[in-house]
């Protein structure tokens, strides 16, 4: 493909037939060349916020192998436009693409927050961290309008109620006195992922999200405000960030965090396609590695759907993967430990303020 044909800024460079509908749209070239001369875009690359009103907002992880019991997402579809993101595949449940439609549909819950408040206020819900971000990212740039995410932190604080935070966004920064209030009950933990220390491997990889070096400043900051923080360094890329293990674990040991996490990449569903098409057009010269190496680690597949496997791999790549984690983990982290959040006070705060008696 030819190089201008790229789209900056973006992650996936089409978009994909949602598996769902029998139609798709197709970009025809009379269609180009018809915009060409009438002097108008043919695509004009816009981010669109799109309100939608769910009845529920709390997730019960029924995946044995993710590490969350619960999880709840403000946004559907995220703009940071990460190429590998797992997520991508559930933009096709609401109609539209995992390709750029996940990029630039945005759907926007604004009863998040109360939806929350209900669910933890019921008599039969019994306290379980609740993670934020456990599809797609609770910071990203929709959120610097909305604020949703900062409210339904206030949420888990007026109930005393522990909560987990993924992010690849500084914007976490913001809500950092709230954050201060829950870390004095033991009540919250944040992820901040951290793919690479390359800004060219980060600006092709994840285009639309916070430099590297604002999301270590983030962790560095989050930690000097006793706030425990896990650097996710995930996903694994064989040949594109895999020679970064040992460099990402010390710069995460140094900058604070108490613990560090990975998973190798897995390329499910809708998302081969999104990824292969990006490789071949963003590192051409690498692009068959790459996809070889991932297959090496999946069964001679971009992807295992097996519990327990799917994202850890196997064979000899997985292998020195995994390898090169456990030196980093008894190099850096062998004093530290990922925190077991607080879920006694929640029942105390059920009303929203202490009960005496």
């Amino acid at each position: 493909m030819e190089k201008e044909s790229y789209i900056k800024g973006r992650g996936a460079q089409a978009n994909v037939k949602n598996r769902f509908h029998e139609m798709s749209h197709e970009m025809r070239n009379d269609f180009l060349e018809y915009c060409r001369l009438e002097g108008e875009e043919a695509d004009p690359d816009k981010t669109q916020y799109l309100k939608v009103f769910p009845k529920t907002i709390v997730n019960k992880v029924e995946s044995p192998d993710v590490g969350m019991g619960y999880s709840m997402n403000p946004y559907q579809g995220c703009e940071h436009g990460c190429i590998y993101c797992y997520a991508r595949n559930s933009h096709e449940y609401w109609g539209y693409s995992a390709g750029l439609d996940f990029e630039r549909q945005i759907l926007v819950k604004e009863n998040a927050p109360q939806l929350l408040e209900d669910k933890i206020r019921s008599k039969r819900w019994k306290a379980h961290p609740i993670v934020l971000s456990g599809n797609t990212d609770c910071y990203q740039p929709a959120e610097k309008h909305f604020q949703i995410t900062r409210k339904c932190l206030k949420v888990f604080l007026k109930y005393r109620h522990p909560v987990g935070i993924i992010t690849k966004n500084a914007m976490v920064i913001r809500d950092l006195d709230v954050l201060k209030a829950l870390a004095k009950d033991n009540l919250v933990v944040v992820n901040v992922s951290v793919t690479s220390l390359s800004e060219e491997t980060r600006r092709v990889l994840e285009p639309r999200t916070a430099s590297i070096k604002k999301r270590l400043e983030t962790v560095r900051i989050l930690s000097e405000h006793g706030i425990p923080v896990n650097v996710m360094i995930a996903p694994i890329i064989p040949a594109i960030n895999s020679h970064e293990i040992l460099p990402l674990a010390r710069a995460a040991a140094e900058n604070g965090a108490v613990s560090i996490a990975h998973t190798i990449v897995r390329l499910n569903g809708a998302i081969g396609e999104i990824f292969s098409e990006w490789i071949r057009k963003a590192m051409p010269d690498r692009a068959e590695k790459v996809l070889r190496q991932i297959e090496d680690c999946h069964g001679g597949n971009l992807n295992d759907s097996r519990y327990g496997l799917r994202m850890t791999g196997e064979g000899k790549i997985a292998q020195q993967i995994h390898s090169l984690f456990q030196v980093a983990g008894k190099k850096y982290f062998a004093d530290t430990s990922y925190p077991h959040l607080n879920t006694s006070l929640h029942e105390s705060f059920k009303d929203g303020q202490l009960k005496l008696f």
